[in-house]
């Protein structure tokens, strides 16, 4: 598979969060000749929180790691992922499946294994060949290592073009505290918590409740604002360890929520541009809501919309499709009050096309990678920030060939 036009040149260079080792293997769950299953050992002490997808099917590893948040952390942690298959609408075969691994890495590492979180990512609807997970895991204890973590980030790719990581260094009271974060995530995605996995690491000293209102709110700001195709999964699951080793508390520290932010978002942006056949990443902002809420309904009714991201894909500047979507949102609007405009390009205003814009300034623009669309709805200070991809005939080619 071609990797993605928007790709980064290169995988990150990650600190090594002390308290964390990774391995990763290939055992053949679906895919031959490439890493499909990673394993990250976590110290005794690491603290971890999580949000999933709020999916009426989840599969039972989601349902399974959220039972198990807020576990006492004074022992051993570990995650174990899979991808190939993603364990879901597999009944008590599922479960079986996931207590399975779960059970066999506690004992493997000799940990409890309520302290053992577990992620599938792949086809839905197949029984999880767990053994082949299993087989391997005294390969992978062997193979641990604090340097494994670009390993682990390439094990958990499905359809993603590339793998995906991000990383913050800051210093709180003359000490360092480091942040690395990976991700896998590229179609069937949409914001529900969004439609991924992701597993960010960190060697900050932070309590259960405190980390877990963190994730939560910043959640809201960066995962729950991507979308591609507008398909919630059944699979999503963003796990963040906090290891402690630095022994910085970083409780009510406003640089290290800055930098935790940062380096969602960077992962958030990754999966967009990872989108199934993406060639243009879109910012859609929207200002002059009734309300924060109303203008992200808005925005994603935008980014959302079919017509939308196909006219992007064309590169046609179709502002009218833009109004569109406006519209159908659900949210207020009046047409006489709104403004759109691509990049600084001021297209339509007070209910018609701007006396000023030229179709050609709108063309142009819209033969850039990156792209901005600025919605003001003329209400109020109601404000809020999408991303999303175009929608190219390659995105039918992936999902059509999915199983094949």
């Amino acid at each position: 598979m071609k990797k993605s036009p928007l790709a980064p040149a290169e995988f990150p260079q990650l600190p090594i969060i002390d308290g964390v080792r990774f391995a990763s293997v290939e055992a053949g769950v679906r895919y031959q000749g490439r890493k499909d299953v990673m394993l990250a050992d976590l110290r005794p002490g690491t603290t971890i929180a999580g949000v999933f997808t709020k999916s009426a099917t989840r599969s039972a590893p989601v349902l399974d790691c959220q039972s198990k948040l807020g576990i006492a952390p004074d022992q051993g942690a570990a995650i174990i992922v899979n991808s190939g298959n993603a364990n879901a609408f597999t009944g008590k075969n599922g479960t079986d499946a996931t207590t399975a691994v779960t059970s066999a890495v506690a004992d493997c590492l000799d940990i409890p294994e309520q302290r053992v979180f577990s992620s599938s990512t792949g086809v839905i609807g197949e029984a999880l060949a767990h053994s082949k997970i299993t087989e391997k895991l005294n390969e992978l204890k062997a193979g641990l290592s604090e340097h494994g973590i670009k390993g682990a980030a390439e094990a958990i790719m499905t359809t993603d073009t590339f793998a995906k990581g991000s990383a913050k260094t800051l210093n709180i009271g003359g000490k360092a505290v480091n942040i690395s974060g990976i991700a896998k995530g590229s179609g069937m995605i949409a914001p529900d918590m969004a439609t991924m996995l992701v597993y960010i690491f960190t060697d900050a000293k932070i309590a259960h409740p405190d980390l877990q209102a963190m994730l939560a709110e910043l959640t809201d700001m960066t995962f729950n604002c991507i979308t591609v195709d507008s398909d919630t999964s059944t699979s999503d699951t963003l796990l963040i360890a906090a290891t402690g080793a630095s022994g910085v508390d970083v409780t009510n520290s406003a640089d290290f929520r800055l930098a935790l932010h940062e380096v969602m978002l960077d992962l958030a942006h990754q999966v967009v541009k990872d989108g199934e056949g993406a060639s243009k990443f879109v910012e859609i902002r929207v200002i002059g809501a009734a309300s924060n809420t109303e203008a992200k309904q808005i925005g994603l009714a935008i980014a959302n919309s079919p017509l939308v991201k196909t006219a992007i894909a064309g590169e046609d500047p179709n502002w009218g499709r833009v109004v569109m979507a406006v519209g159908k949102a659900g949210a207020q609007a009046n047409r006489d009050l709104l403004s759109i405009r691509f990049g600084d390009i001021l297209v339509a205003e007070k209910g018609w096309v701007s006396p000023d814009y030229k179709e050609q300034q709108g063309a142009d623009y819209m033969k850039n990678q990156n792209l901005l669309l600025q919605v003001d709805l003329g209400l109020a200070a109601g404000m809020a920030t999408v991303w999303t991809c175009d929608l190219t005939h390659d995105y039918i080619r992936i999902n059509a060939d999915y199983r094949s």
